[in-house]
Protein backbone atom coordinates (compact mmCIF):
# COMPACT_ATOMS: atom_id res chain seq x y z
CA UNK A 1 0.00 0.00 0.00
CA UNK A 2 2.36 2.51 1.05
CA UNK A 3 4.44 1.34 -2.17
CA UNK A 4 1.43 2.21 -4.19
CA UNK A 5 1.13 5.66 -3.13
CA UNK A 6 4.27 6.60 -2.89
CA UNK A 7 3.37 5.59 -6.89
CA UNK A 8 0.51 7.65 -7.15
CA UNK A 9 2.36 10.77 -5.80
CA UNK A 10 4.90 10.54 -8.75
CA UNK A 11 2.40 9.84 -11.29
CA UNK A 12 0.80 12.90 -10.00
CA UNK A 13 3.48 14.79 -10.12
CA UNK A 14 4.78 13.61 -13.30
CA UNK A 15 1.55 14.74 -14.73
CA UNK A 16 1.68 17.75 -13.39
CA UNK A 17 4.54 18.82 -14.87
CA UNK A 18 3.76 17.44 -18.57
CA UNK A 19 0.88 19.91 -18.07
CA UNK A 20 2.86 22.86 -17.21
CA UNK A 21 5.08 22.38 -20.12
CA UNK A 22 2.42 22.06 -22.17
CA UNK A 23 0.50 24.90 -20.94
CA UNK A 24 4.18 26.92 -21.76
CA UNK A 25 3.84 25.49 -25.13
CA UNK A 26 0.84 26.63 -25.96
CA UNK A 27 1.20 30.20 -24.28
CA UNK A 28 4.41 30.64 -26.35
CA UNK A 29 3.41 29.11 -29.49
CA UNK A 30 -0.08 31.19 -29.35
CA UNK A 31 2.63 34.49 -28.59
CA UNK A 32 4.99 33.27 -31.49
CA UNK A 33 1.87 32.94 -33.85
CA UNK A 34 0.97 36.63 -33.40
CA UNK A 35 4.51 37.74 -33.63
CA UNK A 36 4.72 41.50 -35.53
CA UNK A 37 8.12 43.19 -33.42
CA UNK A 38 11.33 41.49 -35.12
CA UNK A 39 13.56 42.25 -32.04
CA UNK A 40 11.70 40.76 -28.86
CA UNK A 41 11.24 37.56 -28.44
CA UNK A 42 9.57 36.04 -25.20
CA UNK A 43 9.47 32.72 -24.28
CA UNK A 44 7.39 31.12 -21.34
CA UNK A 45 10.39 28.81 -19.54
CA UNK A 46 9.67 27.11 -16.33
CA UNK A 47 9.44 28.96 -13.38
CA UNK A 48 10.66 32.47 -15.25
CA UNK A 49 10.08 34.09 -18.53
CA UNK A 50 12.90 34.69 -20.93
CA UNK A 51 12.74 37.78 -22.73
CA UNK A 52 15.47 38.38 -25.76
CA UNK A 53 16.40 41.83 -27.02
CA UNK A 54 17.72 40.94 -30.89
CA UNK A 55 20.85 43.66 -31.34
CA UNK A 56 19.22 46.56 -34.40
CA UNK A 57 22.99 47.07 -35.28
CA UNK A 58 24.43 43.39 -35.22
CA UNK A 59 22.92 40.92 -37.35
CA UNK A 60 22.77 37.52 -35.73
CA UNK A 61 23.68 39.01 -32.15
CA UNK A 62 21.57 39.88 -28.81
CA UNK A 63 21.47 43.03 -27.42
CA UNK A 64 20.25 41.62 -24.34
CA UNK A 65 18.45 38.69 -22.29
CA UNK A 66 16.32 39.57 -19.72
CA UNK A 67 14.91 36.71 -17.03
CA UNK A 68 11.55 37.67 -15.31
CA UNK A 69 11.32 35.55 -12.31
CA UNK A 70 7.99 36.21 -9.97
CA UNK A 71 8.62 38.33 -6.59
CA UNK A 72 6.74 35.36 -4.93
CA UNK A 73 8.52 32.56 -6.87
CA UNK A 74 12.06 30.85 -5.77
CA UNK A 75 14.39 31.98 -8.43
CA UNK A 76 15.21 28.74 -10.85
CA UNK A 77 18.85 27.01 -9.94
CA UNK A 78 19.28 26.45 -13.60
CA UNK A 79 18.71 29.98 -15.27
CA UNK A 80 20.87 30.66 -18.18
CA UNK A 81 22.81 33.32 -18.54
CA UNK A 82 20.63 36.92 -18.88
CA UNK A 83 19.70 39.63 -16.55
CA UNK A 84 17.33 38.58 -13.65
CA UNK A 85 14.20 40.92 -13.15
CA UNK A 86 12.29 40.41 -10.07
CA UNK A 87 8.51 41.18 -10.91
CA UNK A 88 6.31 42.99 -10.77
CA UNK A 89 8.89 46.25 -10.95
CA UNK A 90 7.96 47.97 -8.34
CA UNK A 91 10.39 51.32 -8.32
CA UNK A 92 11.45 52.22 -12.06
CA UNK A 93 13.64 55.26 -13.00
CA UNK A 94 12.10 55.67 -16.23
CA UNK A 95 14.00 57.81 -19.45
CA UNK A 96 11.61 58.64 -22.10
CA UNK A 97 7.45 60.12 -21.44
CA UNK A 98 6.77 57.20 -23.91
CA UNK A 99 7.10 54.46 -21.66
CA UNK A 100 5.35 56.06 -18.14
CA UNK A 101 2.70 56.59 -20.53
CA UNK A 102 2.20 53.18 -21.52
CA UNK A 103 2.94 51.72 -18.23
CA UNK A 104 0.16 54.17 -17.37
CA UNK A 105 -1.87 52.58 -19.78
CA UNK A 106 -0.46 48.67 -18.44
CA UNK A 107 -1.84 49.62 -14.47
CA UNK A 108 1.87 50.69 -13.59
CA UNK A 109 2.19 53.84 -13.25
CA UNK A 110 2.49 54.03 -9.70
CA UNK A 111 6.21 51.87 -10.15
CA UNK A 112 7.27 54.98 -11.76
CA UNK A 113 9.66 56.67 -9.33
CA UNK A 114 12.26 58.67 -11.03
CA UNK A 115 12.56 60.21 -14.46
CA UNK A 116 15.39 61.63 -16.11
CA UNK A 117 14.88 64.56 -18.42
CA UNK A 118 11.85 65.91 -16.88
CA UNK A 119 11.97 69.50 -18.69
CA UNK A 120 10.66 67.17 -21.91
CA UNK A 121 7.65 65.98 -19.95
CA UNK A 122 4.17 66.84 -20.47
CA UNK A 123 2.10 64.31 -18.87
CA UNK A 124 0.59 66.76 -15.77
CA UNK A 125 0.96 63.98 -13.64
CA UNK A 126 4.40 63.34 -14.32
CA UNK A 127 5.18 67.15 -13.69
CA UNK A 128 2.93 67.19 -10.61
CA UNK A 129 4.74 64.23 -8.64
CA UNK A 130 8.10 65.79 -9.71
CA UNK A 131 7.47 68.99 -8.17
CA UNK A 132 6.10 67.10 -4.84
CA UNK A 133 8.89 65.27 -4.59
CA UNK A 134 7.01 61.65 -5.31
CA UNK A 135 8.49 61.25 -8.31
CA UNK A 136 12.81 61.99 -8.40
CA UNK A 137 13.96 64.30 -11.28
CA UNK A 138 17.36 62.52 -11.91
CA UNK A 139 18.41 64.66 -14.37
CA UNK A 140 19.73 64.37 -17.34
CA UNK A 141 19.74 61.03 -19.42
CA UNK A 142 23.17 61.37 -20.58
CA UNK A 143 24.04 61.52 -17.21
CA UNK A 144 21.96 61.28 -14.31
CA UNK A 145 22.53 62.19 -10.56
CA UNK A 146 23.67 59.03 -9.80
CA UNK A 147 23.44 60.28 -6.12
CA UNK A 148 19.21 60.63 -6.74
CA UNK A 149 19.48 57.36 -8.71
CA UNK A 150 20.90 55.51 -5.44
CA UNK A 151 18.52 57.29 -3.28
CA UNK A 152 15.01 56.20 -5.03
CA UNK A 153 16.30 52.46 -4.71
CA UNK A 154 14.67 51.66 -7.99
CA UNK A 155 14.45 48.00 -9.06
CA UNK A 156 14.72 48.70 -12.95
CA UNK A 157 16.22 51.23 -15.03
CA UNK A 158 14.05 51.91 -18.41
CA UNK A 159 15.95 53.55 -21.03
CA UNK A 160 16.52 53.97 -25.11
CA UNK A 161 19.46 52.09 -26.28
CA UNK A 162 21.61 53.24 -29.03
CA UNK A 163 24.39 51.81 -31.24
CA UNK A 164 27.24 50.59 -29.48
CA UNK A 165 26.12 52.43 -25.82
CA UNK A 166 27.56 52.50 -22.85
CA UNK A 167 25.42 54.04 -19.65
CA UNK A 168 28.14 55.72 -17.90
CA UNK A 169 27.81 55.39 -14.03
CA UNK A 170 24.61 53.59 -13.55
CA UNK A 171 26.41 50.46 -15.59
CA UNK A 172 27.90 49.64 -12.19
CA UNK A 173 25.37 50.11 -9.80
CA UNK A 174 23.88 46.43 -10.25
CA UNK A 175 20.55 47.14 -11.65
CA UNK A 176 18.99 45.89 -14.15
CA UNK A 177 18.98 48.04 -17.23
CA UNK A 178 16.03 47.54 -19.45
CA UNK A 179 16.77 48.24 -23.02
CA UNK A 180 13.82 49.45 -24.56
CA UNK A 181 14.43 49.14 -28.22
CA UNK A 182 10.76 49.46 -29.46
CA UNK A 183 11.76 53.06 -30.91
CA UNK A 184 13.65 50.69 -33.50
CA UNK A 185 11.22 48.35 -34.86
CA UNK A 186 10.35 49.41 -38.34
CA UNK A 187 6.68 47.95 -38.62
CA UNK A 188 4.55 49.88 -36.61
CA UNK A 189 2.60 46.81 -35.07
CA UNK A 190 5.88 45.38 -34.45
CA UNK A 191 6.70 48.32 -32.21
CA UNK A 192 2.94 48.51 -30.40
CA UNK A 193 4.15 44.70 -29.56
CA UNK A 194 6.00 45.63 -27.05
CA UNK A 195 3.67 46.05 -24.72
CA UNK A 196 3.88 42.38 -23.86
CA UNK A 197 6.77 43.08 -22.53
CA UNK A 198 6.50 46.16 -20.53
CA UNK A 199 3.13 44.14 -18.91
CA UNK A 200 5.48 41.26 -18.35
CA UNK A 201 7.87 43.12 -16.61
CA UNK A 202 5.39 45.29 -14.34
CA UNK A 203 3.27 41.76 -13.98
CA UNK A 204 0.74 42.57 -16.30
CA UNK A 205 1.39 40.43 -18.75
CA UNK A 206 -2.63 39.60 -19.57
CA UNK A 207 -3.10 43.20 -19.99
CA UNK A 208 0.08 43.70 -22.08
CA UNK A 209 -0.99 41.06 -24.66
CA UNK A 210 -4.78 42.86 -24.48
CA UNK A 211 -3.60 46.15 -25.09
CA UNK A 212 -1.76 44.73 -28.36
CA UNK A 213 -4.42 42.18 -29.52
CA UNK A 214 -7.16 45.73 -29.47
CA UNK A 215 -4.52 47.75 -31.38
CA UNK A 216 -3.63 45.15 -33.86
CA UNK A 217 -7.31 44.33 -34.55
CA UNK A 218 -8.41 48.00 -35.31
CA UNK A 219 -5.02 48.14 -37.32
CA UNK A 220 -6.43 45.09 -39.42
CA UNK A 221 -9.62 46.44 -39.50
CA UNK A 222 -8.54 49.82 -40.83
CA UNK A 223 -6.02 47.25 -42.97
CA UNK A 224 -8.98 45.45 -44.54
CA UNK A 225 -10.91 48.88 -45.56
CA UNK A 226 -8.17 50.44 -47.55
CA UNK A 227 -7.93 47.00 -49.73
CA UNK A 228 -10.97 48.04 -51.13
CA UNK A 229 -9.61 51.30 -52.27
CA UNK A 230 -9.49 51.27 -55.75
CA UNK A 231 -7.14 54.32 -56.24
CA UNK A 232 -3.71 54.37 -54.38
CA UNK A 233 -2.67 58.32 -54.15
CA UNK A 234 1.11 59.13 -53.92
CA UNK A 235 2.35 60.78 -50.54
CA UNK A 236 5.18 62.86 -49.29
CA UNK A 237 6.19 63.25 -45.62
CA UNK A 238 7.56 66.11 -43.86
CA UNK A 239 9.95 68.95 -44.93
CA UNK A 240 13.44 70.51 -45.93
CA UNK A 241 14.92 71.45 -42.44
CA UNK A 242 18.41 73.09 -42.26
CA UNK A 243 18.82 72.38 -45.57
CA UNK A 244 18.05 68.32 -45.26
CA UNK A 245 14.56 66.53 -45.51
CA UNK A 246 14.77 63.77 -43.67
CA UNK A 247 12.63 61.47 -46.23
CA UNK A 248 11.13 57.62 -44.53
CA UNK A 249 13.18 54.70 -46.32
CA UNK A 250 10.96 52.30 -48.16
CA UNK A 251 11.32 49.96 -45.67
CA UNK A 252 10.39 51.91 -42.68
CA UNK A 253 7.58 52.32 -40.36
CA UNK A 254 6.31 55.24 -41.95
CA UNK A 255 6.60 54.01 -45.61
CA UNK A 256 4.75 50.82 -44.80
CA UNK A 257 1.57 52.95 -42.59
CA UNK A 258 1.31 54.92 -45.87
CA UNK A 259 1.10 51.52 -47.74
CA UNK A 260 -1.75 50.27 -44.80
CA UNK A 261 -3.44 53.53 -45.52
CA UNK A 262 -3.92 52.49 -49.28
CA UNK A 263 -1.25 55.09 -50.46
CA UNK A 264 1.55 55.03 -53.16
CA UNK A 265 5.08 56.23 -51.83
CA UNK A 266 7.99 57.41 -54.20
CA UNK A 267 10.56 55.82 -52.53
CA UNK A 268 8.32 52.27 -52.50
CA UNK A 269 11.55 50.46 -54.14
CA UNK A 270 14.36 51.73 -51.15
CA UNK A 271 15.65 49.38 -48.92
CA UNK A 272 16.05 51.24 -46.13
CA UNK A 273 14.62 51.27 -43.11
CA UNK A 274 15.37 54.54 -41.25
CA UNK A 275 15.08 57.68 -42.82
CA UNK A 276 17.11 58.89 -45.94
CA UNK A 277 18.77 62.80 -45.49
CA UNK A 278 17.93 64.64 -48.66
CA UNK A 279 17.98 68.11 -50.31
CA UNK A 280 15.02 69.69 -51.48
CA UNK A 281 15.67 69.34 -55.25
CA UNK A 282 16.22 65.94 -55.43
CA UNK A 283 12.80 65.34 -53.39
CA UNK A 284 11.40 68.13 -55.66
CA UNK A 285 12.94 65.97 -58.36
CA UNK A 286 11.23 62.46 -57.41
CA UNK A 287 7.94 63.42 -55.49
CA UNK A 288 6.86 66.88 -57.28
CA UNK A 289 3.75 65.35 -58.14
CA UNK A 290 2.70 63.35 -55.20
CA UNK A 291 -1.08 63.75 -54.67
CA UNK A 292 -0.80 64.53 -50.44
CA UNK A 293 1.68 66.30 -48.52
CA UNK A 294 1.66 64.84 -44.11
CA UNK A 295 3.73 67.75 -42.15
CA UNK A 296 4.71 66.65 -38.24
CA UNK A 297 5.79 70.07 -37.26
CA UNK A 298 4.52 72.93 -34.72
CA UNK A 299 3.05 76.12 -35.99
CA UNK A 300 2.03 75.57 -39.48
CA UNK A 301 -1.35 76.55 -39.65
CA UNK A 302 -1.58 78.32 -43.05
CA UNK A 303 -0.37 77.35 -47.00
CA UNK A 304 1.42 80.61 -46.22
CA UNK A 305 3.65 79.79 -43.62
CA UNK A 306 4.47 76.34 -45.07
CA UNK A 307 6.00 78.49 -47.86
CA UNK A 308 7.30 80.59 -45.41
CA UNK A 309 9.56 78.35 -44.35
CA UNK A 310 10.64 77.71 -47.51
CA UNK A 311 9.45 79.49 -50.39
CA UNK A 312 9.66 76.61 -53.31
CA UNK A 313 7.22 74.32 -50.99
CA UNK A 314 5.09 76.34 -53.53
CA UNK A 315 5.63 74.20 -56.09
CA UNK A 316 4.89 70.73 -55.27
CA UNK A 317 1.53 70.02 -56.51
CA UNK A 318 0.13 69.03 -52.87
CA UNK A 319 0.41 72.53 -52.45
CA UNK A 320 -0.79 73.77 -54.97
CA UNK A 321 -3.93 71.23 -54.79
CA UNK A 322 -4.28 72.12 -50.93
CA UNK A 323 -4.12 68.95 -49.78
CA UNK A 324 -0.96 69.32 -46.98
CA UNK A 325 -2.09 68.24 -43.59
CA UNK A 326 -0.29 68.93 -40.57
CA UNK A 327 0.00 67.28 -37.31
CA UNK A 328 1.24 70.22 -34.45
CA UNK A 329 3.29 68.20 -32.24
CA UNK A 330 3.76 70.93 -29.99
CA UNK A 331 0.52 71.21 -29.30
CA UNK A 332 -0.33 67.15 -28.64
CA UNK A 333 0.61 64.01 -27.61
CA UNK A 334 1.85 62.35 -31.13
CA UNK A 335 4.79 61.43 -30.29
CA UNK A 336 3.79 59.58 -26.87
CA UNK A 337 0.61 57.95 -27.67
CA UNK A 338 1.37 56.43 -31.17
CA UNK A 339 4.05 54.48 -30.51
CA UNK A 340 1.78 51.73 -28.68
CA UNK A 341 -1.40 53.00 -30.66
CA UNK A 342 -0.31 52.76 -34.11
CA UNK A 343 -3.67 51.90 -35.75
CA UNK A 344 -4.61 55.54 -34.64
CA UNK A 345 -1.60 57.36 -37.03
CA UNK A 346 -2.87 54.69 -39.72
CA UNK A 347 -6.52 55.63 -39.45
CA UNK A 348 -5.80 59.63 -39.74
CA UNK A 349 -3.79 58.50 -43.14
CA UNK A 350 -6.80 56.65 -44.44
CA UNK A 351 -9.45 59.08 -43.57
CA UNK A 352 -7.54 62.00 -46.08
CA UNK A 353 -6.70 59.31 -49.04
CA UNK A 354 -9.99 57.62 -48.80
CA UNK A 355 -12.25 59.56 -47.10
CA UNK A 356 -15.25 57.12 -48.72
CA UNK A 357 -14.24 54.36 -47.02
CA UNK A 358 -14.30 56.30 -43.66
CA UNK A 359 -17.42 58.66 -43.66
CA UNK A 360 -17.66 60.97 -40.68
CA UNK A 361 -14.10 60.58 -39.36
CA UNK A 362 -12.98 63.01 -36.98
CA UNK A 363 -9.17 64.08 -37.07
CA UNK A 364 -7.41 63.98 -33.28
CA UNK A 365 -4.06 64.79 -34.65
CA UNK A 366 -3.69 66.16 -38.52
CA UNK A 367 -5.23 69.25 -39.68
CA UNK A 368 -5.88 70.29 -43.18
CA UNK A 369 -4.24 73.61 -44.49
CA UNK A 370 -7.05 74.98 -46.69
CA UNK A 371 -5.63 78.35 -47.22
Amino acid sequence: MKHSAILQHVAVALLLAMMLVSCNRGSNAARNNDRQASLLVMTQKRGYLKVEIKDPWHNGKLLHTYLLVPRDSVVPRDLPAGTVVRTPVRRALVYSEVHTSVMRELGGFEAVKGVCDANYFTDPEVLARVKHGAIADCGSSSAPSIERVIAMKPDAILLSPYQDATYGQVEKLGIPLIECADYLEYSPLGRAEWARFYGALLGSEERGDSLYRAVRGRYDAIVARTQKATSHPSVITEMVISGVWSVPGGNSYMARVIKDAGGSYPWSDDKSTGSLSLDFDQVLAKAQNADFWFIKWTGINTLAQLQAQYDLNKNFKAFKTRRVWVCDTGESHFFVRIPFHPDVLLHELAAVLHPELFPGYRHEYYHHLDR
